[in-house]
């Protein structure tokens, strides 16, 4: 199953984890060094919801942005 908005078409875009070791400036320290970086995935927060569709109630995987944005009409 594809992590695809129906409605905007959102889906998941990479970036990394930062390992970090050392202590802050402000701690009293030398600063934080990154010691590695590792690939990761940032996933849209998809819902199932019943939602109407040219007069006819769909299940359809759409995000909590366009939900909150009144960009869909739920079904009852």
């Amino acid at each position: 199953m594809s992590k695809v908005c129906d409605v905007c078409g959102k889906r998941r875009s990479l970036g990394y984890t930062l390992a970090r070791r050392g202590l802050p400036k402000k701690k009293g320290g030398v600063g934080r060094k990154i010691t590695g970086k590792t690939r990761r995935e940032f996933a849209p927060n998809l819902q199932r919801v019943r939602v109407m569709v040219n007069g006819a109630a769909r299940r359809l995987r759409v995000c909590a942005a366009c939900i909150r944005a009144g960009r869909i009409t739920k079904a009852v």
